[in-house]
């Protein structure tokens, strides 16, 4: 029942989501104690509260209509965070630009961790370039992958 919930509050918000020009992160439903429902969204503008708010408005009020969820349970609406762990291959398009590390089960050229500018996705590989370098690290090698926040100097 969970994964059918989490498939179909997808379907509800990707319509939404398209009409704001936000993305979908992730969606998570969990059940343990007092239910649950997480929505994380994206604006590539930077994500305001006022976007959480708006989504978690209006999907709200659709799941209200649909009755997809029999039972009470508290909604969740943010954006996925500063340094998220990424945890699907659509995350690493929608986080194109972004700092990012990556550590690898096993070594490449030497090395196990790679941080720079996220370049995206391409034949199961992750792009990432740094000022010196481009990186092209297969998915299934990856170990770990965090968004970076990286303050700025002066």
């Amino acid at each position: 029942m969970r994964e059918e919930i989490i498939e179909r509050v997808k379907e509800l918000l990707l319509p939404l989501l398209e009409e704001r020009g936000l993305k979908l992160v992730d969606v998570e439903f969990s059940t343990g104690g007092k239910p649950i429902l997480r929505i994380y969204v994206y604006n590539p503008e930077g994500t305001s509260i006022e976007d959480c708010e708006w989504v978690s408005r209006r999907i709200g009020t659709l799941l209200d209509v649909e009755d997809l969820i029999p039972f009470s349970y508290i909604l969740e609406v943010s954006s996925p965070g500063l340094e998220r762990k990424l945890k699907n291959r659509e995350e690493y398009e929608i986080f194109k630009g972004r700092d990012i590390k990556i550590v690898t089960k096993e070594p490449i050229n030497g090395k196990n961790v790679f941080e720079g500018k996220l370049k995206g996705l391409e034949d199961d590989r992750i792009i990432v370039e740094t000022e010196e370098e481009r990186y092209e690290i297969p998915l299934n090698l990856v170990s770990k992958a965090n968004l970076e926040f990286i303050k700025g100097g002066e």
